[in-house]
């Protein structure tokens, strides 16, 4: 894949049934199936929907015809005020490993400062490997547990990054 045809954009109505098959092939292959992961949650055939909501934000990217990929924030569930999760980050193997997954973190980063958020939490699979790499080049920190309540008791590994 030609990376430099791709760009970020805010998620549309549209994209909902892409970024859906996208979820739910990456999880699949990684094993994060059943009860616990966020394959099951609602708002994976909702995704423009979900993130119109206030603190929320979600992009894509896209080649103009295909979605790739996407990332987004939203205000972490159970946790103080101030604290975004990054969640739903997934791309397709084609732009794995291109820079693509370092953009969509540093415009969310973006986002989320604008939105006023100080800190940015994640949760992942250990056996992400890639993944993790990214998030510790990009400065986020490993915790030794679970912040607020995600309700993604499959999770395994844990980051946080201050952004403000």
């Amino acid at each position: 894949m030609q990376t430099d045809t791709l760009h970020i954009r805010p998620i549309e109505q549209q994209d909902n049934l892409q970024m859906a098959k996208i979820i739910r092939e990456v999880m699949t292959a990684y094993g994060a199936v059943g009860d616990g992961f966020s394959i099951n949650d609602p708002e994976v055939d909702q995704m423009y929907e979900f993130y119109q909501e206030s603190g929320c934000s979600y992009l894509v990217l896209s080649d103009g015809q295909q979605v790739w990929g996407g990332g987004g924030i939203g205000p972490l569930v159970g946790a103080e005020p101030g604290i975004c999760e990054l969640k739903k980050m997934y791309f397709l193997p084609g732009v794995r490993g291109k820079g693509m997954g370092q953009r969509i973190v540093n415009a969310l980063i973006a986002e989320a400062q604008k939105l006023g958020y100080q800190t940015c939490y994640l949760e992942t699979l250990e056996r992400m490997t890639e993944a993790k790499a990214l998030y510790l080049k990009m400065g986020f920190k490993k915790l030794c547990g679970q912040l607020g309540n995600t309700g993604h008791g499959g999770c395994d590994s844990f980051y946080s990054k201050e952004i403000a």
